[in-house]
């Protein structure tokens, strides 16, 4: 298959995935599970690369699929686990924008969200497609260690992170009160930072094989969605309106490069 043919099965695949979600959320009356799917669809994608793409150099594209797999699975399995026994219920972001939008927003949903981000993990798996598709060169390089030592900084941002955050919460004492030690001392958001990261270890590792520098876009697109977008600034405002010492946090830790602290 071409590199095209191979990418428009792909993303048709996403599509279906989002389709057979969005008949499921309807059902239940919870579009927020389209969290939990997102990194799914990326395992998804990059299975699809592995399939359809043979010609590629098979060490690196285990290697590519792995990455994905990992990060994919574990980021699922803590937003279900975290909707299940946290925040159970239609998280508050979908629930007001369905409050917004009214009853239409059962169809609507199907386009601006399932849609969406279906459209969105088809433009940036673009990275993976490149890294299966080529089978040269034939052998591991230095953007390859490159990307693998960007990955694990960014996955342990990522999951300790997460980790840190929940057995803060589990807490009942610290309810209403904010996360401010571990990674959390660093950086406001070291989850968005490390996967922030990931996207350019990925990046690195396409950059490994031909033209696969011409994925730039996938990492900066990622940067700008969890800087300006339904990352960083969302949650900055909800949560300076709902707790009033999150002003003093935002003063004293930077929100998304973490920084060390002076003894």
């Amino acid at each position: 298959m071409t590199f095209l043919e191979v990418y428009f099965v792909t993303f048709g695949t996403i599509l279906l995935m989002m389709a057979g979600a969005w008949l499921i959320a309807t059902l239940i009356h919870d579009v927020s599970i389209v969290d939990i799917i997102w990194g799914l669809g990326f395992v998804l994608a990059t299975l699809c690369h592995l399939w359809l793409a043979p010609e590629g150099w098979l060490p690196r594209k285990l290697f590519v699929t792995g990455l994905y797999g990992v990060w994919g699975i574990r980021l699922a399995a803590y937003l279900a686990w975290r909707k299940a026994v946290q925040s159970p219920g239609e998280d508050y972001r979908y629930a007001r924008i369905r409050a917004q939008i009214g009853p239409s927003f059962r169809w609507k949903s199907l386009f601006l969200v399932f849609g969406l981000q279906g459209l969105l993990i088809g433009v940036l798996s673009v990275v993976s497609l490149a890294a299966h598709y080529s089978p040269q060169p034939a052998h591991f390089t230095l953007f390859d260690g490159i990307g693998l030592v960007l990955w694990v900084i960014g996955f342990g941002f990522e999951a300790v992170g997460d980790m840190q955050l929940a057995q803060f919460k589990a807490n009942p004492a610290n309810k209403g009160k904010v996360m401010r030690s571990g990674l959390w001392s660093l950086t406001r958001h070291p989850n968005y930072f490390g996967d922030a990261v990931m996207w350019w270890g990925y990046f690195m590792v396409a950059v490994s094989v031909p033209f696969g520098f011409l994925t730039v876009y996938a990492p900066l697109i990622m940067n700008f969605l969890l800087l300006r977008i339904s990352g960083v600034a969302m949650l900055e405002r909800d949560l300076t309106n709902k707790r009033p010492d999150y002003a003093a946090y935002i003063r004293e830790v930077p929100a998304f490069v973490p920084r060390l602290r002076r003894r």
